[in-house]
């Protein structure tokens, strides 16, 4: 059986959009890849709009928490394969070095906890960060990993972030 890809998804608050992140992976190919998300500045909760949309979609939130990416590195820390921004809050910080080399890249969306007019309107903005992350996973998972070399699936992880949300 071949071995399990490693992948971390990092945001700010590691709240929403790496929580999505995360869930959508191990949703998708769980078989297939360890998944891990944490945040440069973790909430101390899950944001409750997040939390709602997943449990509504039938995901397993029993294991989600925050977590800051420091419980990421040092000698028991995962090796990654991937390591992946989904804010540009956590994109122009200033990340810890991973071992290992992952390939990184960066699939920015916008944070819906800062959405603006009625609930719904709100809500939307909810649904549709996690249609654009659906989007991208589900574009990651497909990838033929054994193919590609390393410069092939950055080059690879660069275009699903140019994807169209």
């Amino acid at each position: 059986m071949p071995r399990k890809f490693s992948v971390l998804f990092i945001c700010t608050g590691n709240s929403i959009r790496s929580i999505f992140a995360e869930t959508l992976l191990r949703n998708e190919a769980g078989d297939r890849f360890e998944v891990f998300s944490a945040g440069t500045s973790p909430q101390s909760d899950l944001n409750p709009i997040a939390v709602d949309l997943l449990q509504a979609k039938g995901y397993d939130i029993s294991g989600l928490r925050a977590k800051n990416i420091d419980e990421f590195r040092g000698a028991n820390a995962p090796d990654f394969d991937f390591v992946l921004t989904v804010c540009d809050g956590a994109a122009n910080e200033e990340c810890p070095s991973w071992s290992g080399q992952p390939v990184s890249g960066h699939w920015g969306q916008p944070d819906p906890a800062k959405a603006t007019g009625t609930e719904a309107e709100k809500h939307l903005a909810f649904q549709q960060v996690f249609g654009a992350l659906q989007n991208r996973i589900r574009a990651f998972a497909a990838l033929p990993f054994e193919t590609l070399d390393r410069a092939s699936l950055q080059n690879r992880i660069d275009d699903i972030a140019k994807t169209k949300d």
